[in-house]
């Protein structure tokens, strides 16, 4: 029996291995073998306007997140990223200066939200370089900033119109309007620069992980949307989901 406790003993002592670590990007710190940087631009991009991303705490936990992909993919400081369910909060050094800028614009689809095509590019009649906010999160979270952010209501309000499906083809959108956070930057930012070639650079980094991730087993997404429609949503629609499509408007920020 002592043998026995012995035993025990001297296997309860041996110091467990520790757990096996992959190995990650320092970019943008993901998993070696799941990174995107491959498709980023040679040199990051520089435009006269700057992107401000209003990011939703919870975003942070998501494993495929594209807003990385636009702060990577922009020279440093083009691309700044805030986050909070409330802005401008105390710790948000710098973005009521942004708030105050009569060049700052918010794409968000509130009911009095312009076309964005409908305003000057940069450089006709004088237009200075824009500040475009952006609100990181899933809809209900999106619309919780905006509502939750009375200085929001006071910015002006755009909307993208007329765009394509979105090209995360792997994730499923709400509704076919859907865009990601990196789609709509993208897209937003060749229309005031009058740059098309921008929203393609931009996007390089989601063509790439869509299709690594196809090429290894991940299957083409349909929207919610498109599915209820179809009678092929594998899941009961509760009264949530019911409402916030009834609620989304066309080309959502997601």
């Amino acid at each position: 029996m002592e043998n026995e406790n012995d035993a025990w003993e001297q296997l309860s002592n041996i110091p467990a291995d520790p757990p096996v670590m992959r190995e990650k990007c320092i970019q943008c710190r993901r998993p070696a073998a799941v990174c995107w940087c491959p498709g980023l631009p040679e040199s990051p991009l520089r435009p006269s306007s700057r992107i401000i991303i209003l990011q939703h705490p919870a975003e942070v936990k998501r494993c495929l997140r594209t807003a990385p992909m636009l702060t990577l993919g922009l020279e440093k400081g083009k691309c700044l990223t805030y986050r909070g369910k409330k802005f401008p909060g105390f710790k948000h050094d710098g973005l009521l200066e942004i708030f105050n800028d009569p060049n700052t614009i918010l794409l968000y689809p509130s009911p009095d939200a312009i076309p964005l095509d409908q305003l000057d590019i940069v450089g006709l009649n004088d237009q200075e370089p824009y500040n475009l906010i952006l609100l990181d999160g899933t809809w209900p979270q999106a619309k919780a900033i905006y509502t939750s952010s009375p200085a929001l209501s006071k910015l002006r309000s755009c909307k993208l119109v007329n765009v394509p499906t979105s090209e995360y083809v792997i994730r499923t959108q709400p509704t076919e309007g859907c865009l990601s956070t990196l789609e709509s930057g993208a897209i937003a930012l060749s229309i005031l620069e009058n740059e098309p070639w921008l929203k393609n650079k931009l996007l390089g980094p989601l063509h790439y992980l869509c299709r690594f991730q196809l090429e290894n087993g991940a299957v083409t997404h349909q929207s919610k949307e498109f599915l209820i429609k179809q009678k092929t949503y594998p899941k009961l629609v509760g009264k949530r989901l019911a409402k916030q499509l009834k609620t989304l408007p066309d080309n959502t920020v997601v």
